[in-house]
């Protein structure tokens, strides 16, 4: 019988096993070692060991031919390392002057520092955001988390205004690239034009129009202003 392990007495790998699994395993879908792998930057005989130990641990369940799931223990775990990482964000944006594209990596080292208390005295002094600068939903101090529906501008019907909730937050040129545009969260774009067989997409932001390639319309995850 798998013993649970505490929070606190938890690994940076491990908590950094947990974080990724819970990225790559949208509404509980397994997560594959290979794509650990990959996400992780790590060998696949080096994710299988610890994808042993983890379920040893209570953290993970196998699903034979599919991959890993979080445990309603690993989940918690998962949430509370988001919930750090997604505060740090914020802090560092609004109280020290960081831009959107320098945070992550900072956040991905602090994240495994800061006490619970320090974390919640930053919740506080933000006045509970409910998402971080790239617009990913930062989860409550009791875990939970509320999910926002999102489409791909790609995906978005020509003529449709919408409202820009997330974007990735991984690729620091694309993140600078898409804030010299003003293509930002928050930011309301109406698309104009979508070229045939995988073209690039024409949308209209204040009054200016930007034509966006493929990959730029995937990782800008849209909504209708009234979905809140």
């Amino acid at each position: 019988m798998p013993v649970t392990a505490q929070p606190d007495a938890l690994t940076r790998s491990v908590e950094d096993y947990l974080k990724a699994i819970y990225r790559l395993s949208p509404e509980g879908r397994p997560a594959s070692t290979s794509d650990i792998a990959h996400l992780l930057e790590l060998s696949a005989p080096s994710v299988s060991g610890m994808v042993k130990r983890l379920s040893e641990l209570g953290l993970l369940e196998h699903i034979p031919y599919k991959g890993v799931q979080l445990t309603d223990a690993g989940r918690r775990a998962a949430l509370r390392m988001v919930r750090r990482h997604r505060l740090i964000e914020a802090y560092l944006v609004q109280f020290l002057g960081y831009s959107w594209d320098t945070v992550h990596p900072e956040a991905e080292r602090l994240e495994h520092a800061v006490s619970d208390t320090l974390v919640e005295r930053m919740a506080a002094a933000l006045g509970h955001p409910a998402v971080d600068p790239h617009g990913d939903p930062i989860p409550a101090a009791d875990g939970s988390i509320r999910e926002l529906a999102a489409t791909p501008l790609a995906d978005i019907p020509v003529g449709d205004t919408v409202e820009i909730r997330r974007v990735d937050e991984r690729e620091p040129e694309r993140l600078r690239y898409l804030a010299a545009l003003g293509l930002v969260p928050g930011v309301v774009v109406t698309l104009r034009d979508r070229q045939p067989f995988g073209g690039p997409v024409t949308v209209e932001a204040a009054g200016e129009r930007h034509v966006l390639g493929q990959e730029l319309a995937q990782v800008l995850l849209c909504a209708s202003e009234s979905a809140r």
